[in-house]
């Protein structure tokens, strides 16, 4: 299960694991597996190359997949780095 959305990262963009903050225009995406972890990452809109979102959630734990998702977009697009 996934959720993507387009969105143009907040000044400061966002910071990722592989190559540190990403700015511009991006896709972020947010994967749940059967197990309840959660992957959030991160790609430059129409690339291949996904990132991920350093201190991203891990979990749904009791929020679900829309709500997590809905979150991580609110990270990005907010920016500083986060």
């Amino acid at each position: 299960m996934q959720r993507s959305t387009d969105v143009t990262a907040g000044p400061g963009g966002v910071m990722t694991d592989e190559v540190g903050v990403v700015t511009g225009d991006l896709t972020v995406r947010t994967e749940a597996a059967e197990d309840g972890s959660v992957r959030s990452m991160v790609a430059y809109q129409g690339a291949l190359d996904w990132y991920t979102i350093t201190d991203g959630p891990t979990s749904l734990g009791p929020d679900d997949l829309d709500t997590v998702h809905n979150r991580v977009v609110e990270r990005v697009t907010r920016g500083d780095g986060a």
